[in-house]
């Protein structure tokens, strides 16, 4: 049966309960110190830090009437700590705590995000080790052009996951920065120490240079790594739906036990995983539009890039989690047809192997023009009336001039085309 997904950790970094968790672990961070900084008394450092609490239903009441999230958040938490809750949020504005928050939940994130990749990267690497010699054609524009093994194209997706993994990684270091900045960025109610020894405590560089909020270059460039991950898992599940097509038929996503692919044809098996693949990964590339677009804000700041990432946050790293698992799920357990492979390998009697003729030719004496016209006419022959390239290529009597029946025989050996496959497949232990 197929795992159904459930927002398990993902789900739960971006519910307000931690969103909540972070900004009370902040405050608490301030707090902290600025005791130790002499701004606030130590004892209310001690009584933020044991007593402040949060009800999400009060917090969602309070913000009903004051329509303002961090003030009603405040007031709530606040009414734990008695005489101290003066000393809560000292000298701060709304963003020091959001943005901190944020950084800290899409680091969160990207560690989940982190693990997935590893996890297809390896089960790309084992599948190209194991598929490394199963032969199938190369497509260009849809089109035979030479062969190659399916183990190639597991490869390919190693690699470029891999880059996409380093990509995260390096959005995750430019997103690991908080700010205690005050309301426009210049420290006049904090200091540029508070904020170091904040962000220390949380686990985060302080950032060197802000406004009222944290730049938005960093948050768009985690968003864009993640739809260029999307985009990869897009490109590998549309590979599988060409190659579950039925006129091609070399490869089938799982179809389960039970399971019903069209309510009007029971012959049905539909790659409709993939396409889900497909689909959800538009839906990262237009987060990243939208994250492009948050960079420019009025002034030190407004707020019109604040209501998108409430969206776009939580809704790009679940969608990309979600795509690693069923990416993962169709990979591991693809179903490889590798006769039909053969047999489409072969098609028109060895069109694929035109280049190597029209290179022997030249070899032999005849010019390119000369050779490419007789490889192409024998070629285009065997394409239009569904023949035997290889058979034309025999009646033909400048070829057989030059070239023994034996001789050809050389030229249409698939290996030819397949003495660097181990050479591209040993690459994979460099990630």
């Amino acid at each position: 049966m197929i795992p159904r997904y459930t927002l398990k950790e993902m789900g739960k970094i971006w519910e307000d309960n931690n969103k909540y968790s972070k900004w009370l672990q902040i405050e608490k961070a301030v707090a902290l110190s600025q005791a130790e900084l002499g701004i606030i008394p130590q004892k209310a450092a001690d009584d933020i830090n044991s007593k402040a609490n949060f009800d999400i239903s009060e917090i969602l009441k309070i913000e009903e009437k004051t329509n303002h999230d961090v003030i009603a958040f405040l007031t709530n938490a606040g009414s734990y700590i008695g005489e101290s809750s003066k000393y809560l949020h000292y000298g701060l504005t709304s963003s020091d705590i959001g943005d901190t928050a944020l950084s800290l939940q899409i680091v969160d994130a990207i560690n989940i995000i982190e693990d997935k990749i590893k996890k297809l990267i390896e089960i790309l690497k084992n599948q190209a080790i194991k598929y490394k010699y199963t032969i199938m054609v190369g497509r260009t524009h849809g089109i035979h052009a030479e062969p190659v093994t399916f183990g190639l194209k597991f490869a390919v997706w190693a690699f470029e996951m891999n880059r996409n993994l380093i990509r995260i990684l390096n959005a995750r270091e430019n997103i690991r920065y908080g700010k205690i900045s005050g309301a426009v960025g210049t420290y006049a109610n904090t200091s540029p120490e508070l904020e170091k020894l904040v962000c220390e405590k949380l686990g985060l560089k302080n950032s060197p240079a802000s406004t009222q909020i944290l730049q938005r270059d960093r948050h768009a460039e985690v968003i864009s790594a993640l739809a260029i991950c999307g985009g990869t898992l897009e490109k590998i599940a549309l590979e599988v739906r060409n190659l579950q097509r039925t006129d091609v038929k070399e490869v089938e996503e799982p179809f389960t036990e039970g399971q019903k692919g069209s309510s009007a044809m029971p012959h049905k098996k539909n790659p409709i995983i993939c396409e889900r693949i497909c689909g959800m990964a538009r839906i990262l590339r237009g987060n990243a539009v939208i994250a492009f677009e948050d960079m420019a804000l009025w002034h030190e700041r407004d707020i019109s890039h604040s209501s998108a990432e409430r969206v776009i946050f939580p809704d790009s790293f679940i969608i990309l989690d979600y795509l690693l698992e069923k990416t993962m799920f169709v990979i591991g357990n693809i179903k490889v047809i590798s006769k039909n492979m053969e047999r489409n390998l072969m098609k028109y009697g060895g069109i694929i192997f035109s280049q190597r003729v029209l290179l022997e030719l030249v070899s032999k004496g005849l010019s390119r023009e000369e050779a490419y016209s007789i490889v192409q006419g024998a070629a285009l022959k065997a394409w239009e009336e569904e023949g035997s390239f290889k058979e034309n290529l025999l009646k033909n009597e400048t070829i057989m001039k030059l070239i023994t029946e034996s001789e050809l025989d050389k030229l249409f050996d698939v290996n030819y085309h397949l003495k660097y496959v181990d050479t591209i497949i040993n690459r994979l232990q460099e990630i």
